[in-house]
């Protein structure tokens, strides 16, 4: 079961506020700390993708990326 799309989508926020914070830090390009923060955030696109969907019956305009690309 879903989450209630509300906590979804502050989940959502917190994520992309946190993936902003790794980036603006990174020591180096490979650093694992942006990784997880990609990883988190993925995460939490895909659950409040999937609140949406069971408790309106509706979509997001946009989705992930069908290859994984290495993250710089």
């Amino acid at each position: 079961m879903a989450k209630e799309p509300r906590i979804a989508l502050q989940q959502l926020i917190a994520a992309l506020e946190r993936h902003l914070e790794a980036m603006a830090s990174k020591r180096r390009d490979d650093d694992p700390a942006v990784e997880q923060a990609y990883e988190v955030l993925k995460d939490a696109f895909l659950d409040y993708e999937e609140s949406v969907d069971e408790k309106f019956e509706e979509w997001l305009p946009f989705e992930l990326a069908d290859n994984e690309e290495e993250i710089n």
